[in-house]
């Protein structure tokens, strides 16, 4: 009877366990910000950082395709993360995620995205990056603004959506504490900020021409992150100097570029190459591969760990 008894109580326990795994694997690691402060706390360079990690369109793995929620919850599970999306308008003027303008590539769809309306867009599926049809439909941005609250930030790149519309929906969901546009030039950046003196950007600042240029207009580098380009080279060191100096945090994209190296191999040495060339925030197709690469290089004695959780 006693043996019957603790070999009861061992199995219990161990489903016991087994559960709570599960349930351990079920929870994503969050970004926990309240307010447009706090997002611009989190990007400010302070040299006492978090090595950030950003997911190009959520990331691409098989089965999970780019631009939709369940990829990004995927991404959530493995690594803290903030997700580069791209907002498409339909032919009835509903915002969508979607890279491309044709259909063709990431969905069952065919033509281009404009010429449907958002209920005929209801009708496909997305494809992942392989070309598997998946079970996901193509998300609206109110969607994914009201999943992400809480969870993470949201990079809306600038595609055909014009500026006016996009600054209207982040007011209407009272969003600039977790969603930041992504801008061309000084102007762009100006008009948000006529809108919206609280908001927040990735810039494209590849030169120090472009870096003047931003300084010029009078945008606050302590709002934005600034995109340096795909590449390590020694011409980045003068251009995280003045951002750096400045307050802003410099990314490097391995989306185009390191992603593509054929074997996993080489793309963590190009990871941890980013990472050691002094980018604060490094952007891959691979958040989950990169995060897991570049682990070493995330300070845990940096102040901004407040903002990090799991939920």
């Amino acid at each position: 009877m006693k043996k019957s008894f603790l070999l009861s109580a061992v199995t219990s326990l161990f489903l016991f366990g087994a559960l709570n795994a599960v349930n351990g694997q079920d929870k994503m690691n969050v970004l926990k910000l309240k307010s447009a402060k706090d997002l611009h706390a989190f990007f400010k360079y302070t040299g006492n950082d978090v090595l950030l990690i950003a997911g190009h369109r959520g990331g691409m793995i098989k089965g999970f395709p780019e631009n939709s929620i369940a990829t990004f919850e995927n991404t959530l599970k493995h690594t803290p993360a903030f997700f580069e999306i791209d907002p498409r308008l339909t032919k009835d003027s509903v915002i969508v995620l979607m890279h491309d303008a044709m259909l063709d590539r990431t969905t069952t769809g065919k033509g281009k995205l404009s010429d449907y309306t958002y209920a005929e867009l209801k009708q496909f599926k997305l494809k992942d990056a392989e070309g598997n049809v998946t079970d996901f439909p193509i998300p609206t941005l109110s969607e994914v603004i009201e999943w992400g609250r809480g969870k993470t930030i949201l990079n809306l790149d600038h595609k055909d959506v014009p500026l006016e519309m996009t600054a209207a929906l982040i007011k209407k969901h009272k969003a600039d504490s977790f969603v930041m546009l992504t801008v061309h030039k000084p102007e762009e950046a100006a008009f948000y900020l006529k809108n919206n003196p609280n908001s927040t950007f990735s810039a494209f600042i590849k030169t120090k021409a472009e870096f003047e240029a931003y300084q010029k207009a009078g945008v606050p580098f302590t709002q934005l992150i600034a995109y340096i380009g795909p590449l390590v080279k020694p011409e980045n060191q003068e251009l995280y100097s003045l951002l750096n100096k400045a307050g802003a945090m410099a990314m490097i994209s391995a989306a185009s570029s390191y992603d593509k190296l054929k074997s996993a191999e080489e793309r963590k040495a190009a990871y941890v190459s980013i990472a050691k060339d002094g980018a604060s925030i490094i952007e891959s197709d691979y958040p989950i591969e990169l995060a897991e690469a570049v682990k070493g290089f995330i300070k845990q004695d940096s102040p901004k760990q407040k903002f990090f959780g799991k939920k």
